[in-house]
């Protein structure tokens, strides 16, 4: 298969990546391929589109995330050359390496935002579990130190050191463990790439990490790699003809083919590369149920259910709103919106939506008169989560 970072809704600007999630899934199933990875930088929001394609297309999805990473405190505010930020890629293995891989994207956002959403080594270690690794692109801490004058964020003046990037890599490998950590390696035809390419390969030997063969994919088609272009002009606000504005060189952006794939990393040269890309899809298996209502328990009283504490609570608040001999039309009603809210599975949600209205009145938080879908509803208007009578208003 070919092992992409598959940029789909990328970064906050969403404006990093050209290929759509449909095409791309597609293109990947129409090769025979086994599964597909989604990594978007620093985000998990395109994981569910992601996920359904992937059912749609009989093809295995794997979850994942291309994380910004600092070698320092993700709380620093750095300036100048200081403020570095690095790539790495993190696939999650089962359910509980998904839940971290979500920790992971939301406290670099609320803890390590700092132009971009930062990890560092303190919420990497706190959020391993279940987690595979790379070291990642030529924008990764390992390349980095092997290629400064490289990457998006460039080291400007600063030199080779084999010894810091063997010693980084390690310190992944300590943190995710040593089957969960691997030398990734790219060819776009890039002259760096190709330039670290032997140092990875002994950081790979000396450490004992398994190589990984990736190919960054953010256009599907090398078809398509003008318009990916275009797309990097309107993000940073360019032209086209501006010398120094952000673009990629070369045109090998696209979702490669395992064929392509394979011809680029024989195993002779580059052993299990490719193969360890079937590898890690058979070792990553999280998926979804859809179409199942996800709320929390609300802890009813003992001898309730949520179905007979929403009854109970109703037919206090109608006899609060109408009187203790509430009309046929009011009994009616009720039974039929109660019947609804049952067959929805929706009791919590009223009765969660109850609790926090009722919070609201007792601490003198002010509140509207109710909207919504549910605002005409008569179970509303008895729980006090509206204030508009139904009935009156029609």
């Amino acid at each position: 298969m070919s092992f992409a970072h598959l940029h789909l809704h990328t970064e906050y600007s969403m404006l990093d990546g050209a290929a759509r999630i449909e095409d791309v899934v597609k293109a990947a199933a129409d090769d025979g391929q086994p599964a597909i990875a989604i990594t978007d930088h620093g985000v998990m929001y395109g994981v569910v589109d992601f996920v359904k394609a992937a059912h749609k297309h009989g093809i295995k999805p794997i979850i994942g995330m291309e994380g910004y990473f600092t070698d320092g405190s993700r709380l620093d505010r750095p300036v100048g050359d200081a403020n570095k930020r690095f790539h790495m890629n993190l696939f999650a293995e089962n359910e509980t390496g998904y839940r971290n891989l979500l920790q992971l994207s939301s406290r670099a956002y609320l803890e390590g935002y700092y132009y971009k959403p930062r990890m560092d080594w303190k919420l990497l270690a706190e959020h391993s579990e279940g987690i595979i690794a790379t070291s990642g692109c030529l924008g990764g801490l390992v390349p980095q130190l092997l290629a400064p004058d490289a990457g998006e964020e460039a080291n400007k003046g600063q030199i080779r050191d084999f010894e810091a990037a063997v010693r980084a890599a390690g310190k992944f490998q300590d943190v995710f463990g040593k089957d969960n950590f691997f030398i990734e390696i790219q060819d776009h035809g890039i002259e760096a790439q190709r330039r670290v390419m032997p140092d990875l390969l002994e950081i790979s030997r000396r450490i004992g990490a398994p190589l990984l063969a990736t190919n960054d994919a953010h256009y599907t088609r090398r078809s398509e790699h003008d318009a990916h272009d275009v797309l990097l002009c309107i993000q940073t606000g360019s032209l086209r003809s501006d010398a120094n504005r952000l673009r990629f060189e070369g045109s090998e952006h696209y979702l490669k083919t395992a064929q392509e794939m394979r011809a680029l990393f024989p195993e002779a040269d580059y052993p299990g590369a490719c193969d360890n890309t079937l590898a890690i899809a058979e070792r990553c298996n999280v998926d979804f149920e859809f179409g199942k209502i996800l709320l929390p328990h609300f802890p009813v009283p003992a001898g309730e259910t949520e179905v007979t504490y929403l009854r109970h609570l109703v037919e206090e608040g109608i006899r609060q709103r109408y009187g203790p001999t509430p009309s046929a039309e009011i009994t009616e009603r009720v039974e039929h919106e109660l019947k609804i809210i049952e067959e929805m599975q929706f009791p919590a949600y009223f009765i969660i939506v109850w609790d926090l209205m009722r919070h609201a009145r007792e601490k003198n938080i002010r509140v509207g008169p109710g909207r919504g879908s549910a605002a005409g509803s008569i179970v509303s208007y008895a729980l006090r989560i509206t204030d508009i009578d139904p009935l009156q208003y029609g």
